[in-house]
């Protein structure tokens, strides 16, 4: 089954990265949920994109705000998520800020949601060092095939040894033979910014393993429809 994760939740629908746009996401049958993790001044981890959030012309920067003051901005905590949606999806967390990882994992599991957690990084070393931490946990590089060059098997090879479960590129990156070589190696090939459904049923027809998507309702349906097809 390919995981639906909704692309900071349904945020065509609430605004993005809220309690609301998630709740909405998965009412719209996503199988996972999508969102970035920072710390606030008081070291919990928040749910926000962007390292500063804008209200009007007013502006407020998320490392140097408490977690309480962030929630009247309209950031929810991660433990606001699991509170209110409970833990049967999968989530997947950009992590953003440095250190953020472990207390992302930690959050995970106390409430027994680490098998369902993905942790995605654009850096590899960070990836590893979060190896050891939380064995149960899916780890996830996100890059983009030009970065990785012209190493590719190499670097699928490299992520197999890892344990790493998943490269995440951007669905323009990806081809059915590119999908074949990182499951060679056990690694999962998962696709972002997949939008229009011919891009859907491109990605689906490669057998890519997830997708992240804006528009949740169009995402479940096309893949509803391939899967049962």
């Amino acid at each position: 089954m390919t995981i639906t994760f909704a692309h900071r939740g349904a945020r065509f629908e609430a605004p993005e990265n809220t309690i609301e746009a998630f709740r909405i996401a998965l009412a719209r049958g996503a199988t996972g949920i999508e969102t970035d993790a920072h710390l606030s001044a008081d070291g919990q981890v928040v749910l926000v994109h962007d390292r500063g959030v804008r209200r009007g012309v007013r502006r407020r920067r998320v490392a140097s705000s408490r977690a309480v003051e962030l929630a009247a901005w309209g950031v929810p905590r991660l433990d606001d998520l699991y509170e209110a949606l409970g833990v049967e999806y999968e989530l997947s967390i950009d992590l953003k800020a440095p250190g953020v990882g472990p207390q992302v994992v930690a959050l995970a599991r106390a409430r027994g949601a680490a098998e369902r957690l993905w942790l995605c990084d654009p850096d590899l070393a960070t990836l590893l060092e979060l190896r050891g931490l939380a064995p149960e946990t899916h780890l996830v590089h996100s890059t983009r095939r030009r970065a990785i060059g012209h190493e590719i098997e190499r670097h699928a090879a490299e992520l197999g040894r890892a344990s790493i479960a998943a490269i995440n590129l951007h669905h323009t990156d990806w081809t059915r033979g590119l999908v074949a070589l990182f499951h060679r190696f056990d690694v999962g090939a998962f696709a972002w910014d997949v939008q229009e459904t011919h891009h859907l049923r491109a990605m689906l027809a490669a057998g890519v393993d997830a997708l992240y998507c804006d528009r949740v309702a169009r995402m479940v349906a096309v893949v509803g429809e391939f899967e049962s097809s």
